[in-house]
């Protein structure tokens, strides 16, 4: 049976639906995916720290490399990755290179990893893998006030191919790993997945960088 969004609690910031799970971090999550219409519409795609969907996902078209990931020219903590040694120490998107600011204005961004820590703690809210429409994907409701919103398993894109679409999906956080070695050429995401809770809500997960992924933007009270 397909899961239900309720509807009368959603509110507007320059055009874009948001939901108040009242989370601690005070984060307000978005009702669809940047591209989408719906909650359950996968909307579009897009490498980390791009801000338009392209045809195909990989290195050679990746906007902060020269051809290689071991060759970055942006977002660069450790020279063996840099072009020639570059490092810029950058660990967070600016916004100019933060899809959810570029496509839906400044108050909307992507979300940190530490939002996407709250937004999965079992102590705020309760996931559900489920269908909205027919799609397959995780409802997330807040334990505090009922509110849900839904992540559809839209997959991800490499090169020009679209894999994992209703088995999982895969949302890009603003931020690179903290660490260094071996993830110093990817960045953090949140995955969703019919797996146990404890596997596949983790957001201690990389992903390359080059490919594409679904991005859920946030914005803040006030």
């Amino acid at each position: 049976m397909d899961s239900s969004i309720a509807t009368e609690e959603k509110t507007i910031i320059d055009g874009h639906e948001y939901v108040d799970l009242g989370l601690p971090d005070g984060a307000l999550w978005a009702t669809c995916n940047i591209g989408a219409n719906s909650p359950e519409e996968f909307g579009d795609y897009f490498a980390w720290g791009e801000t338009q969907p392209k045809e195909s996902y990989g290195t050679v078209s990746y906007k902060h490399c020269k051809d290689r990931m071991d060759s970055l020219t942006k977002y660069c903590k450790d020279s063996y990755y840099g072009h020639w040694g570059f490092t810029d120490k950058l660990t967070e998107l600016l916004p100019e290179d933060d899809a959810a600011t570029a496509n839906w204005g400044s108050r909307w961004k992507m979300p940190t990893i530490g939002n996407c820590l709250v937004l999965v703690d079992s102590e705020y809210t309760t996931t559900e893998w489920t269908t909205l429409h027919g799609v397959p994907g995780r409802k997330i409701t807040s334990n505090s006030n009922g509110r849900s919103i839904f992540l559809p398993a839209a997959g991800y894109r490499h090169g020009s191919c679209l894999d994992g679409v209703g088995q999982h999906g895969s949302y890009w956080s603003s931020m690179l790993p903290f660490d260094l070695l071996p993830c110093s050429n990817e960045a953090r995401m949140l995955r969703i997945s019919q797996a146990p809770t404890d596997y596949d809500m983790s957001v201690w997960k990389n992903c390359a960088r080059e490919y594409g992924l679904s991005i859920r933007p946030v914005c803040s009270r006030g």
